[in-house]
């Protein structure tokens, strides 16, 4: 058996309008975690964002996507650090650049709590065809899709 890298593997966000960029972060977690914990953002938390799909709704889509998986935990987020800054056994994160100066934060209070530091792993953005990156925002929007293939054009 293929031992990972990690034992304990966390990753964090919104979820909202699943796309390819959430799809990468994920696999990467499961590449490099034995288990991973994945935070989502709650209705309050994640609210700040602007109109998204209830925090049950984002949950429940996770685990129909990682029904063949079992060496996860989905866990609801109120703040933007959840365990990651109590729990001793995390060795790692997965971020994207949108979301690693959080990581930075997180290991920040780790060392005062005289905790060891969290491996960081930042993945890259997902470019759409416009050579942007996919976001939920630019989807709720209407100017791409969840693959990046563009729907409208901005300034025409």
């Amino acid at each position: 058996m293929i031992h990972k890298k990690y034992k304990k593997v966390a990753v964090g966000g919104t979820f909202d309008k699943f796309h390819q960029g959430h799809r990468l972060l994920i696999k990467k977690a499961f590449q490099v975690g034995d288990q991973v914990l994945i935070g989502v953002t709650s209705d309050k938390f994640g609210g700040i964002k602007g109109e998204i799909e209830p925090c049950n709704v984002r949950m429940s889509n996770l685990n129909s996507l990682l029904e063949e998986q079992s060496n996860y935990i989905i866990s609801r987020l109120d703040d933007p650090y959840g365990v990651t800054v109590d729990d001793e056994t995390i060795d790692a994160i997965v971020v994207s650049p949108e979301t690693e100066p959080t990581a930075f934060k997180i290991n920040q209070i780790r060392g005062k709590k005289g905790m060891k530091p969290l491996d960081i792993i930042t993945i890259s953005m997902v470019l759409a065809e416009d050579g942007k990156p996919i976001s939920s925002t630019r989807i709720r929007r209407g100017e791409i899709d969840k693959v990046g293939t563009i729907i409208k054009k901005y300034g025409k």
